[in-house]
């Protein structure tokens, strides 16, 4: 679509639609995945089809020993 009159301001609302989007899809993505029952499923399923992906080491692995740290954070935060 063309805006002849507004100097840009077509691009820049592309843009804002494009970003509130991705950050709506990351807030969605990260609603489901902290249900505990999606977080099992969905890591029985990777394990199948990518055998050794949640072994310690890679890359999942190392992410996991992150988790607890950022736990400790928030509650100390909302103390």
């Amino acid at each position: 679509m063309e805006n002849n009159g507004s100097n840009g301001s077509g691009e820049s609302k592309d843009m804002l639609y494009l970003v509130g989007g991705l950050a709506l899809l990351v807030a969605g993505a990260g609603l489901i995945m902290a249900h505990p029952t999606v977080r099992k499923q969905l890591s029985t399923g990777l394990g199948r089809v990518v055998p050794g992906l949640l072994e310690p080491g890679n890359i999942a692995g190392g992410l996991s020993t992150i988790v607890p740290d950022v736990e400790r954070y928030l509650k100390i935060r909302a103390m």
